[in-house]
C-alpha cells in the first residue's frame, strides 16, 4: 500500500508541543499507511517515537533568523515532499501555499488563535504596531484561503470570528489528553475539600497581568485568612522579566506563596503534575475580548484531573462549570467574603464523577474522519 507522508509544522512552537505533538501528531499514526513528520523549535524530542522530528527553527523570538526560518522551512518541503502539509502557525503559511502551487498535494491550516484580534486588543506591540501587524496576518490567512482544503479550529468561536473559512472547517478543541492510561486513584470523586490539609490553590499558565495573577494573588490573601492551611503554587512562564520581579516583591513576605518556573518554561508534564496535586484551580482571567468567547485547555484540564475551578465571570466558562459541578464563576475584583470562602470549602464537586466530554479521544475521532475524507481525495 502506498504511504502518505503528512508534515506538521509550526515556527514557535517546540516539536514536543502538547497539540501539534501530543494530540493531532499522535492521533494521526493512527490513520495507518502513513509517515508523520514534525517540524518545529528546537526542544528535547519524546522517546520513543514513530514520528519524525525536525527541530529546524532555534532563534530569538525578536531576530532576523526568523526570515531565515522561513527558508529553512521550504528546504525541509522540498526535502520530505509530503502529500499533506498541516500548518499550525500563520507564519508558515506562504511557504506551504506556494509548495502546494508548485508541487500539488494537500494544505490544511490548524488555527490555533485568531491572531488579528489579540495583536489589535492585546497591545503587546502597541496599538498602531499591533493593527497593521493584525491587519497584514489577516490578509496572509485570506490570501492563503483560497488554497487551503480544510481549516482545524481550536475555538468554536473562530468559526463566527473568521471570515475566510466558508464550510470547509473542523472544530478540534484544545480537551485533555492524559500522559497515560487515566485513573482517579489520586483524587476522590465526588470532591470536598473540609478535609483537605493544606488546602493546595493552584495557578497554571502564563504569568501575566492578562490572565489574572495579581488577582490570584489577592484571592489566596483573602481565602488564606479564613484557611489558614492554605497555600498556592503559582507554575508557568513570565514572558516580561519586570512584571515578574514585580510578582516576587509582592508575594515576597507571603511565606504560603511560591512560584515554579517564572524566567524559564515549565514542562508541560510538570505542571500536569502539579494539578494531580492541587485541589483548587484559579482561572482569574481579566475579562477581554480575546479571551472571552475562548475555552482555556487550562480548563479542560483542570476538570479531567477533578480540580474546583474558580472562574471570572464569563457566560461561556460557567455553564460547562455548572454542568459539570465542578467550582464557581466570580467576579475576583471583588472582595471575598468570609461566608463565600466557607461555601466553597464545604461545598461537593463532580457529584456524576468527571465530565466526559473534556476528554481528546472524542476530538481525536472527528481528527481521524477530517482526515481520512482528505486522504481518500488525494
Amino acid at each position: 500500500m502506498f504511504r502518505r507522508r503528512i508534515l506538521l509544522a509550526s515556527l514557535l512552537k517546540p516539536v514536543n508541543d502538547t497539540r501539534m505533538y501530543a494530540k493531532l501528531g499522535q492521533s494521526l499514526t493512527k490513520l495507518g499507511a502513513v509517515d508523520m513528520h514534525i517540524a518545529g523549535f528546537d526542544a528535547p524530542l519524546p522517546e520513543p517515537s514513530t514520528i519524525s522530528f525536525h527541530p529546524i527553527f532555534r532563534f530569538k523570538r525578536i531576530s532576523w533568523q526568523r526570515l531565515t526560518a522561513q527558508w529553512r522551512f521550504w528546504k525541509l518541503l522540498k526535502k520530505l515532499k509530503p502529500e499533506v502539509v498541516i500548518v499550525c502557525t500563520h507564519e508558515l503559511l506562504t511557504m506551504a501555499w506556494w509548495y502546494k502551487k508548485k508541487h500539488g498535494g494537500k494544505l490544511v491550516y490548524d488555527v490555533q488563535e485568531n491572531y488579528q484580534l489579540n495583536l489589535q486588543t492585546q497591545q503587546v506591540y502597541g496599538s498602531f504596531l499591533g493593527h497593521l501587524l493584525g491587519s497584514v496576518i489577516r490578509a496572509v490567512e485570506t490570501r492563503a484561503s483560497k488554497s487551503i482544503d480544510h481549516f482545524l479550529l481550536a475555538e468554536a468561536s473562530y468559526a463566527s470570528e473568521l471570515p475566510f473559512l466558508g464550510n470547509r472547517y473542523t472544530v478540534i478543541e484544545n480537551k485533555f489528553k492524559a500522559l497515560e492510561p487515566a485513573t482517579n486513584s489520586f483524587r476522590d470523586i465526588p470532591v470536598n475539600l473540609k478535609d483537605e490539609k493544606p488546602v493546595q490553590l493552584l495557578y497554571s499558565g502564563t504569568i501575566s497581568e492578562l490572565y489574572g495573577v495579581l488577582e490570584a494573588i489577592s484571592f489566596a490573601k483573602q481565602f488564606h485568612k479564613v484557611v489558614p492551611c492554605s497555600t498556592l503554587t503559582i507554575i508557568g512562564y513570565a514572558p516580561e522579566e519586570a512584571f515578574l520581579q514585580k510578582v516576587k516583591a509582592i508575594i515576597k513576605e507571603l511565606a504560603f506563596v511560591r512560584i515554579i518556573g517564572g524566567s524559564a518554561l515549565v514542562p508541560h508534564t510538570q505542571i500536569l503534575e502539579q494539578e494531580r496535586k492541587s485541589h483548587i484551580a484559579l482561572m482569574p482571567y481579566r475579562p477581554h475580548p480575546s479571551t472571552m468567547n475562548c475555552v482555556p485547555t487550562k480548563l479542560y484540564e483542570y476538570l479531567a484531573n477533578g480540580l474546583v475551578v474558580i472562574a471570572q465571570t464569563n457566560p461561556l466558562w460557567q455553564g460547562i462549570l455548572e454542568d459539570a459541578r465542578a467550582g464557581i464563576s466570580l467576579d475576583y475584583k471583588n472582595p471575598l467574603s468570609e461566608n463565600q470562602i466557607e461555601e466553597i470549602v464545604k461545598d461537593t464537586y463532580y457529584p456524576l464523577g468527571l465530565p466526559k466530554n473534556v476528554f481528546w479521544e472524542q476530538e481525536e475521532k472527528k481528527l481521524l474522519s477530517v482526515m481520512e475524507g482528505i486522504l481518500q481525495a488525494y
